[in-house]
């Protein structure tokens, strides 16, 4: 299921209303969706790179208003959708230790890693950060700082470097961002661990 989501997803981008699927996807991934928005946005940035860093923008507005929908879900409608949603994806279990255990503080930092590099998915932060009722608006700016960096850094790389780089993005950029988020992961870790 999950690879004729993919390539279903990847098949939207040769079509005339791409970029409003681009919005669409972007805006689902951050709250119930499970293939991410980069899939989509990768070629249509490469096929038209005049147009990476609108895609851009249009990538991080839509992703961050679906990660507020997923903020609501997890504080408004935990248990009638947002409970459903976790396990159909089979995070259920995942999200409900993470909800008992985790910090506010430890939330932020799962929220930027999210943003970076999708560790852990964007749609369990968002519910998460919902559901521990973490500041809105903290939430807010959290997303647009993070979602924006990832998407604008991509329309960088695909302005500079073209097609050749497509490879790279698609095969080692995640590991790179996860090794970013991995450090951050890492520092929150040392500076807790001596704070305390």
């Amino acid at each position: 299921m999950l690879r004729r989501l993919y390539d279903w997803t990847m098949s939207l981008a040769a079509r005339k209303s791409a970029e409003v699927w681009l919005a669409f996807i972007a805006f689902v991934e951050s709250s119930v969706f499970v293939v991410p928005a980069d899939v989509l946005y990768l070629p249509m940035a490469l096929a038209r790179p005049e147009r990476a860093y609108r895609y851009a923008l249009v990538a991080t507005i839509f992703s961050v208003l679906g990660g507020i929908a997923g903020w609501f879900l997890g504080h408004y409608a935990y248990e009638a959708l947002a409970k459903p949603v976790l396990e159909f994806y089979g995070k259920l279990d995942a999200f409900e230790q993470m909800r008992g255990s985790t910090s506010a503080d430890a939330i932020l930092l799962l929220l930027i890693t999210s943003g970076l590099a999708h560790l852990p998915p964007m749609k369990i932060v968002t519910i998460l950060s919902g559901a521990a009722n973490i500041n809105i608006w903290l939430f807010i700016v959290s997303a647009v700082v993070t979602r924006g960096a990832r998407f604008f850094f991509l329309a960088w790389l695909l302005r500079r470097y073209g097609e050749p780089i497509r490879d790279f993005i698609e095969k080692r950029l995640g590991l790179i961002a996860a090794a970013a988020a991995g450090v951050l992961i890492l520092l929150y870790a040392i500076l807790h661990y001596y704070s305390s």
